[in-house]
């Protein structure tokens, strides 16, 4: 893991970083909407515990905070290893299998799933960190005819 010099995070705060993580959705950041007091319990630690992380976090820039919700970070992200990087997973479904094939995808952990015309029926936006864990999971799904992979090298706009 990549830690800040000026700011060397304890594991304890690793740890807080990989729980809000998990519990997160993948965005360009990633969201968490949950109360402190249900994080703490989650964490096995008091609630004041969280707030006093959490601070240290939001003033080095690992977290932005506000009413209801903890973004970590893409200075977070990086230090737990997560690209930003994008993928795109091309995919073809069945026809006669599209609805549950639709409904098993949506919980294949995409950031965005985008139904297309054309030769695929579904493109899904993956980050390249969890590119290997979504095939895997598509691979299992029924109906799904053909998947391609597409990491983005370069946004040229």
């Amino acid at each position: 893991m990549d830690r800040e010099k000026a700011f060397n995070l304890t594991e304890r705060q690793i740890q807080i970083l990989k729980k809000m993580h998990e519990n997160g959705k993948n965005m360009r950041v990633c969201s968490i909407y949950k109360n402190q007091t249900s994080l703490a319990k989650d964490m096995g630690i008091t609630r004041q515990g969280l707030s006093n992380h959490l601070r240290k976090l939001r003033d080095n820039d690992y977290i932005r905070t506000g009413r209801g919700f903890i973004d970590l970070t893409s200075k977070a992200l990086s230090t737990l290893g997560e690209s930003d990087i994008d993928a795109f997973v091309f995919m073809k479904v069945f026809p006669q299998k599209r609805v549950k094939a639709y409904e098993q995808i949506k919980k294949a952990g995409a950031i965005r799933l985008f139904r297309v015309t054309g030769t695929v029926d579904i493109i899904a936006e993956v980050t390249q960190s969890k590119l290997d864990k979504f095939l895997k999971m598509v691979s299992e799904i029924e109906g799904i005819e053909e998947t391609s992979a597409h990491i983005v090298l370069e946004t040229i706009t």
